[in-house]
C-alpha cells in the first residue's frame, strides 16, 4: 500500500500547542506529515524560518514520520511536488471555516486529486492563535500553558528587556 502523506502549512510564529495538537492526530490519519512553514512577505514574523522549523523539530524529537520545510508560493504546487495527497488544516472557529473552505476549493482547482483535512481544535485551545500568543507575550503575560517550553522560553527571550 502506497504511503499517504499529508502537508500541514502554517507561519509556527510561534508554534502553539494547538499547532502540534493538529500535527499529532495528523499522523492518525496519514503515514506522513509534512510541517511546511509558509514564507509570506507582507508580514514581519517574530522568528525566522529556521528557528520555527528548529522550534517545530524539536516538539517530535525525532520521529521519522514528520518532516519540516519552508514553503514560499502555492501550497498545491508545493503539495504536488511532495507527493501528497492531502493538505492539512485546524479550523479554531466557524469563522476560519469560510477562509479555508475558499482555501481548499482554489487549491482542488490548480490540484484536482489533492485533498483538504480539516481538524477542529481541541475546545481549551480554542481561542489561541500565534498572533495572540505573541501580543500577550509582549506585554509581559504568561503564555507557559499555551506552548511548549522551549518556545515559551524563546518568546521571554524575545521580548525581554534589552
Amino acid at each position: 500500500m502506497p504511503e499517504t502523506l499529508a502537508i500541514c502549512p502554517g507561519s509556527f510564529d510561534p508554534p502553539t500547542l494547538g499547532h502540534l495538537d493538529i500535527i499529532r492526530r495528523g499522523l492518525r490519519l496519514f503515514d506522513r506529515v509534512i510541517v511546511a512553514v509558509t514564507i509570506n512577505v507582507r508580514k514581519k514574523p517574530l522568528f525566522t524560518v529556521e528557528e520555527r522549523i528548529e522550534m517545530l523539530r524539536v516538539c517530535f524529537d525525532g520521529d521519522p514520520r514528520v518532516d519540516f520545510d519552508s514553503l514560499e508560493g502555492l501550497l498545491a504546487s508545493y503539495a504536488r511536488q511532495r507527493g501528497a495527497q492531502a493538505i492539512l488544516r485546524g479550523l479554531r472557529a466557524p469563522s476560519d471555516f469560510e477562509y479555508e473552505l475558499q482555501m481548499s476549493q482554489m487549491n482542488r482547482h490548480l490540484v484536482p486529486d489533492l485533498e483538504t483535512v480539516f481538524l477542529s481544535t481541541e475546545p481549551v485551545g480554542s481561542y489561541v492563535s500565534s498572533s495572540l500568543v505573541k501580543e500577550v507575550a509582549s506585554l509581559g503575560g504568561d503564555v507557559g500553558a499555551l506552548v511548549p517550553p522551549h518556545v515559551n522560553a524563546a518568546l521571554r527571550a524575545r521580548y525581554a528587556a534589552p
